[in-house]
């Protein structure tokens, strides 16, 4: 846990400094300059925004790292209904990036998973977004679901340039994000993917990639589909 906040906090400091110089840079010009164009001005005002919103995911996933490392705090898991949590990250997901469709396979029976919802929403979109930002060449971009016995399995796929076999040895430990320009964007990814592994190993359970470059990258975790020891298990005698 401690090298974890160290890395988490070295990735962070680089995270929030590129956008916050952007922010000054972008706000000084609007202010220095009232010769500038609206369609200028509009611009600038746009990666202003773009940035803020950045900024505000970064802060959510530090909150979500402290809710996991904090001592005595478990996760509370509630039975929540996988469409729904679908279709709530799938919303907030297009607002955050209207012009990028997610082809969507889910199971047909009624699943109910037991999970923190808001931290697993927030896993979901954080690899559908590193998924945008970094899988270059992108053409289709998948979320399945699938149930191998008691558990569920999520699966984030890109048709993208995918990540070489060094890098993905040290993908979840939010090390290599200072280390990550080749991917273009002016912002990392090793803390949302950090925060993405704290996550799914609170609830018990595991996140994996596979990826070829050149052809994509599968992102996968699974969660239990009912807790061990329940009344369930009762009923089923």
């Amino acid at each position: 846990k401690v090298k974890m906040r160290a890395d988490l906090l070295r990735s962070v400091s680089h995270d929030i400094r590129t956008p916050l110089t952007s922010i000054m840079g972008a706000t000084s010009a609007i202010l220095e300059n009232p010769a500038l164009s609206p369609a200028e001005q509009q611009s600038l005002l746009v990666d202003v925004r773009d940035d803020a919103q950045w900024l505000i995911r970064v802060v959510e996933n530090l909150l979500s790292v402290t809710r996991i490392d904090a001592d005595g705090v478990a996760i509370q898991k509630t039975p929540t209904v996988l469409e729904e949590l679908v279709d709530t990250v799938l919303v907030r997901f297009q607002k955050l990036h209207p012009g990028v469709p997610v082809e969507v396979k889910l199971p047909d029976d009624f699943i109910v998973i037991p999970m923190d919802s808001m931290l697993i929403q927030q896993v979901l979109t954080n690899l559908l977004e590193n998924a945008v930002l970094h899988a270059k060449g992108m053409t289709c971009l998948t979320l399945r679901v699938f149930t191998l016995g008691q558990r569920a399995v999520f699966e984030v796929i890109d048709n993208g340039c995918g990540i070489p076999k060094e890098r993905l040895k040290t993908l979840f430990t939010g090390t290599t994000l200072t280390q990550d320009t080749s991917s273009g964007g002016k912002h990392g990814m090793g803390i949302g993917l950090s925060v993405c592994a704290a996550i799914i190993k609170a609830h018990g359970g595991e996140i994996k990639a596979e990826s070829t470059p050149g052809e994509g990258t599968t992102i996968r975790f699974w969660l239990e589909t009912e807790e061990v020891d329940t009344e369930e298990t009762e009923d089923e005698q």
